[in-house]
């Protein structure tokens, strides 16, 4: 068996990003090849990051890149906050979203395709699933064209981020909104946008809940009553029925028309929203531990 140097591990370890004792069984495996160990690091990378898919990954970022044409947010997911504030997923996740600026790809897909050097996206996303021993997904991603006016808010820890353009307005504007968004988080633009089985959906529970209230009332009172209550839900979804932030006594309709302003779109991105996370009792693992 050919003898294996640290300085053939550093070179490997410098090479593919791997773990050192990675790199020396490789090594070890390869007779010493560096050529042939990269090549297994890569496909253990690769066949380590398709055993790892099925795992939660709830955790991560929300990368933002900005130019003079628009602002790219991509959702880069891993399974541990540790790892999210970790220098190499940050850099993914940076690269992600500079890629879907730059290219504005179809889907997550051609993003991942996309080159990074000498290597694609899914190709470093990979090879970190093998390093960290996480799963590592690129989830999501979205640019929005800029207009009149553009801002960003970016919460501390970038896990939530939101973005406001104004079609008529000033930046100071868009900016206080653009914070109104990542606190209030508003699901659509107005009553008109909010989609027909949405409101059926509400109705439904509304209903529901009403239907002792309801009983022995006139028709006409009961369908007053159920309109409100439609009408309180839709308020508090829509961006331009919500309380402004800033000055709750008044709606964020009521803050645009005082401006002379219009909201052209707004987009609000939240790590791990719509992801089902696991809970995990630790009490009764460690219980069970102490059983066995």
């Amino acid at each position: 068996m050919a003898e294996i140097t640290a300085a053939q591990v550093k070179e490997l370890r410098e090479r593919t990003g791997a773990g050192m004792m990675d790199c020396r069984k490789a090594l070890d495996a390869m007779a010493g090849d560096l050529d042939k160990a990269a090549e297994k690091l890569r496909m253990d990378g690769a066949a380590k990051a398709d055993k790892k898919a099925g795992r939660t990954a709830a955790e991560g970022v929300i990368a933002m890149a900005e130019s003079a044409q628009g602002v790219a947010l991509v959702e880069v997911n891993c399974e541990t906050d540790f790892v999210a504030k970790g220098d190499d997923f940050q850099s993914l996740a940076r690269a992600a979203a500079q890629k879907a600026l730059d290219s504005q790809p179809a889907n997550v897909e051609a993003l991942s395709a996309l080159k990074q050097g000498a290597k694609s996206l899914d190709e470093i996303r990979r090879e970190l699933v093998a390093k960290i021993g996480e799963n590592i997904s690129i989830r999501r991603f979205e640019v929005v064209g800029k207009a009149a006016a553009t801002a960003v808010y970016v919460h501390p820890g970038a896990k939530v981020v939101s973005v406001v353009t104004l079609s008529k307005g000033d930046g100071e504007l868009a900016k206080d909104l653009a914070m109104h968004v990542a606190a209030s988080a508003p699901r659509f633009l107005d009553t008109a946008s909010i989609p027909k089985d949405v409101l059926d959906s509400e109705r439904k529970v509304v209903e529901a809940q009403s239907a002792e209230q309801a009983a022995g009332k006139p028709a006409e009172i009961v369908a007053k009553m159920l309109d409100g209550k439609l009408r309180k839900f839709a308020a508090e979804i829509t961006l331009l029925g919500q309380p402004f932030v800033k000055n709750p006594d008044e709606t964020v309709e009521k803050l645009l028309k005082t401006k002379g302003a219009q909201v052209a779109r707004f987009l609000r991105y939240q790590v791990g929203e719509g992801i089902e996370k696991k809970q995990i009792d630790f009490a009764a693992e460690v219980a069970a531990a102490a059983k066995g």
